[in-house]
């Protein structure tokens, strides 16, 4: 997805744009997405639940989640990701519990949800300096979960059908998929046979361990290339590419065109 709108990038961010597959992670912000056409599935545990367009998803923090796309026509979507920072009074309630089932369908949602998150994106198209930015991001985002909460059946985190390696396989890449790492030392590491931990890797991320690395890697790297002027060499070993060859092929074999040519189409002005 591209980037139109980042009154922070600490605290809160906004695209629009084409869904793509997203690998398993875990982060403390409060994640948003609205599809606006196509169909997505959204894995969260052992769990896949079914998006159509107009319906939303809320993923607390701290959830193991990832995204998968089967629609041949494509998907398109509103992300939101917001920092707990936002949340208010509801901080609390979202570091503690989760929904049992994370997907409002469209014709429960309600009108606000749709205004304030186009609000957002429209708001994007001024160039000039936002007053009271964090003010207006902080009743926002509030606004969307008071909205949005009423209609989920709320559990503790701890209920969620979660194997602890899964955490912490999860966990260890998104520390460690910039360095040297492989199977065999991520199993040493977390104490586990190497044979365990490609189970949990095709029978968890349905895909092996060099196709979850090289995900995160190419993630970071399409950030950067969007968003900064290094130059593509940098990138790729920023990123944790042992050469330039590699990362070339696998970004083509994903995207189906170049480093260069990701970074000419998508790129992001100052």
């Amino acid at each position: 997805m591209r980037p139109i709108y980042n009154y922070s990038e600490k605290d809160l961010k906004i695209t629009h744009g084409k869904a793509r597959h997203f690998p398993p992670h875990i982060h403390g912000s409060l994640e948003c997405i609205h599809i606006a056409r196509g169909t997505l599935e959204l894995g969260i545990g052992q769990e896949f639940y079914h998006m159509e367009q107009g319906d939303l998803a809320i993923i607390f923090p701290d959830i193991i989640h990832h995204y998968q796309i089967f629609d041949s026509r494509g998907c398109t979507c509103t992300y939101l990701l917001a920092s707990p920072s936002l949340t208010g009074d509801f901080s609390e309630s979202l570091q503690k519990y989760c929904p049992e089932n994370p997907v409002i369908p469209c014709q429960n949602l309600h009108p606000d949800v749709i205004y304030l998150l186009n609000r957002l994106l429209s708001d994007s198209k001024n160039q000039e300096p936002q007053p009271f930015g964090s003010t207006l991001q902080l009743s926002f985002i509030q606004i969307i979960l008071a909205r949005c909460l009423p209609s989920y059946t709320l559990m503790e985190k701890g209920m969620i059908d979660n194997d602890d390696l899964v955490y912490q396989v999860v966990s260890y890449l998104a520390r460690n998929f910039t360095e040297e790492v492989s199977l065999t030392s991520m199993a040493r590491d977390l104490g586990v046979s190497p044979y365990i931990l490609s189970r949990v890797f095709s029978g968890t991320f349905h895909m092996n361990f060099n196709q979850y690395l090289n995900d995160l890697r190419l993630n970071q790297a399409c950030i950067q290339l969007v968003h900064t002027d290094q130059t593509i060499t940098d990138i790729c070993l920023n990123a944790g590419f042992e050469s330039q060859r590699t990362f070339n092929r696998v970004f083509k074999e994903r995207f189906h065109v170049s480093p260069r040519e990701f970074r000419a189409q998508n790129r992001v002005l100052p």
